[in-house]
This record gives structure tokens, sequence and C-alpha cells, in this order.
């Protein structure tokens, strides 16, 4: 436990999240509740029965990983700072993660889910996502000093990763926060609060939006979550010839290759290059079909014209010879004369 509570301060001392840190914890809790060996005794045998472990209990392939990435990285701190004498057992993850396209609502969908959220609060949240892609986390812990409505922007503070970002209000976002403020006379710097119960004039938290998603989703019959949203605002921008780096810096992700996740996700963009390309082949095979065909007519033609009607020879069609058969007619004509001026010879005689 002592470790565990020096490694909590190291994870801290490093600027991570307190979110990170919890579930760092908590995964590393759950292999020493499991292992029954000390932890400088762990090899890659005792890493192996792990995830077999996991695998019983179904968890997923992604979890798998998250809790060996924990490991590793809680293995490098007993080697590097506890100074405990033992390889790694966690030299690389080798688990194949399956590759799901992104979930993003269509535009009649989108449509059907706001026209349950009648809540002036809620369809500001919400607004919020789907226009500007704002993360569930992002949302809860924006402020009222976070929106600038003459430049129509949402300055997004310490997001995932510890990144700050701008973003920027559409037309229908920006109705939805101003009907929203309008209704709520809170001098809280946070932006949503809770309006019922105990906790109400208090921050709205990360799993209260998530159950008001979870109520509108019962209630349009649509199977959608709150990174749905966010998946929808990249898919529409792409959608809309937007670049794919500006998609990126709205998005706030670090590599690109993110981004292009929704590349494969319904894009017009590329069913429009796809159209516009298969019609050059098709006109090229087309071109390449008739190109091949026309000899073979004219050839067919030329036979036609060659020959000789059934009454070509009544009206004194010629036929050419060869040179041989002239000649061989001119030698048959040479003997009937001789054998005619035999007969007239032989008649004086008598």
């Amino acid at each position: 436990m002592e470790t565990t509570e020096r490694y909590r301060r190291s994870l801290k001392r490093k600027n991570f999240s307190p979110c990170t840190v919890k579930n760092y914890l908590h995964r590393i809790d759950r292999f020493t509740l499991w292992l029954r060996v000390p932890l400088r005794n762990v090899t890659r045998r005792e890493i192996g029965a792990y995830v077999d472990h996991l695998l019983r209990k179904r968890r997923a392939p992604k979890t798998i990983i998250c809790h060996l990435q924990t490991l590793h990285l809680f293995f490098d701190y007993l080697i590097d700072e506890e100074g405990i004498p033992m390889v790694n057992p966690i030299a690389r993850v080798s688990i194949r993660l399956p590759k799901p396209l992104p979930r993003c609502l269509k535009d009649h969908q989108v449509n059907t889910l706001f026209g349950v959220i009648t809540d002036v609060r809620d369809r500001a949240m919400f607004m919020l996502m789907l226009r500007c892609g704002l993360r569930v986390e992002e949302v809860a812990h924006l402020t009222v000093d976070a929106v600038e409505y003459r430049k129509r922007q949402v300055f997004v503070v310490n997001g995932k990763g510890a990144k700050d970002r701008v973003v920027y209000l559409s037309d229908d976002a920006r109705s939805a926060l101003e009907a929203y403020l309008q209704n709520r006379s809170s001098k809280a710097k946070e932006l949503f609060l809770v309006r019922k119960g105990p906790l109400t004039g208090t921050p709205i938290s990360v799993r209260g939006i998530q159950k008001r998603i979870e109520y509108y989703a019962r209630k349009s019959g649509l199977h959608v979550s709150c990174h749905s949203l966010r998946h929808t605002f990249a898919t529409q921008l792409l959608n809309a010839d937007a670049d794919l780096a500006t998609i990126q810096d709205l998005l706030g992700h670090d590599h690109i290759t993110t981004t292009q996740r929704y590349c494969r996700v319904a894009n017009l963009k590329v069913q429009r290059d796809y159209y516009k390309a298969m019609e050059v082949v098709l006109q090229r095979t087309q071109d390449r079909e008739e190109n091949t065909r026309t000899p073979a007519y004219k050839n067919i033609d030329r036979r036609k014209e060659g020959q000789a009607s059934p009454t070509g020879r009544a009206q004194g069609t010629c036929i050419p010879l060869h040179a041989r058969d002239v000649g061989g007619m001119k030698s048959v004509e040479g003997s009937a004369k001789e054998r005619s001026h035999g007969w007239r010879e032989r008649a004086k005689r008598n």
C-alpha cells in the first residue's frame, strides 16, 4: 500500500489528471489483489496468467490493453524510482484490437433527438457537443467566462491531455446558450448546474450529463451517447468539405491519424470522388471496346462487297485469271488449229 501511495504522488507530480490517477490506481489494485507472489518476482508468466484471468472475466481487448499499459508504467516506476532489481515483465503489448467505425447520427436522427429535448439547459449542453465537438468532461467543466458571444468562441480550458483550445459557436448553438442563460439566475462560475435535489446549484457532473442523454435516447428510440454527438460533428464537417487539419484542431487531436478515422464513415467527399473517377474509367472502357469492334465491322463489309451476286456473270462480271490459266488457254487454242490443218491436208490427198 505504501508503494501504491508513493506511485500516486509520483503521478500527481507529473501532472496527470485526477481521473487518470484514479483509473491507474484502480487497475493496480485489481492486479495486486489477484497476484500471489511479491511484485519483485513477477515475470511474463504471471502477466500471461493475469491476461487469461481478464479474458475469463470477459473483459474487452481494449480494456485488457489499458490494464497492461498501466502495469507497464507501474513496473517502470518500481525499477527506476523504487530501485527494485527486476526486468519489466511487460516489454510490449501485443493484443490485436478491432477497428470499429465511429458511430454518428444521420440528419433525420439529429432532428429526432433534438425534437424530444425541450429542457433549455440540456439542449444547450448537447448542442455544444454537436456543433462544437466538445467532450462530455469539457462541457461539465465549462465556465461562464469561457464563452465569448461577441467573437462567437468557446475557450476550452484543460481539456483531454491538459490541452487548451478554441472552438466556435454556430447560430443554433449560440441561440441555445442564450436561451439557457436567460433562465439561469445563479452566480456560480460554472456554466451548467444541477437544478433539482439536494445538489441544486452545484456543477453538473459527467455522470449527470450522461444520464440525461440516456434518458433522451430512450425517449427518442435512438442509440446515442455524448461521444456520438462529437462523432457526428466531425463527420458533418468532413462531408461539408472541411479540411482534415481544421477538424483535427477543433477536436483537439494530437495526431491527424486519429482524425482520419472519420474518413471511413459515410464520407460524401470520398463518394463524390469515387463516382467522378468511375465515370472516367467507364468512358475509357467504352471507347476501348468501340475501337476494338470497328476493324472487325470493316472487314465484314469488305468481304460482303467482294462476294459476287448470283447474277453477276450474266451482267458481264469479269473474273480475273492467273497468268498460268491464260497460258493454258493459248496452248489449247494452238492445238485445235493444228488438228484442223491436218484434216485439210488429208482431204486434198484423197
